[in-house]
């Protein structure tokens, strides 16, 4: 049989006190960083959608306006919309990449800051 006494406390009163403030301290924090929303991934697709077609449509109408002014055997408005197509997808790979490593750097943080916390 149990030889120890039974005592009207457990030892989970510290672990209850831990998560609760653990708790409150992550709701503090989304309060000061609210996640991005639906509307803020749809504005991200659409500001890089928008960041190729731009250069690829002045890209073609450079072109067409160069063969019409200096008609040639070559197409400059293929090869203007190609490289404005390059220039646009050059351009969104870099946002995405520096939003990429933006969210990152503030995750790392958040962790360290959860580490220290502990």
């Amino acid at each position: 049989m149990n030889d120890e006494p039974v005592s009207g406390t457990s030892h989970t009163g510290p672990d209850l006190a831990d998560a609760v403030g653990a708790k409150a301290a992550r709701k503090l924090k989304a309060q000061r960083n609210p996640t991005p929303g639906v509307w803020f991934g749809l504005g991200m697709m659409g500001l890089i959608g928008w960041s190729v077609v731009v250069p690829t449509l002045l890209g073609a109408a450079l072109g067409l306006w160069i063969d019409k002014q200096f008609p040639g055997t070559h197409s400059w408005a293929l090869a203007l919309l190609v490289a404005g197509l390059t220039l646009g997808c050059f351009n969104a790979w870099h946002w995405v990449a520096k939003e990429e490593r933006a969210m990152r750097e503030e995750q790392e943080e958040q962790e360290e800051q959860e580490e220290r916390d502990a």
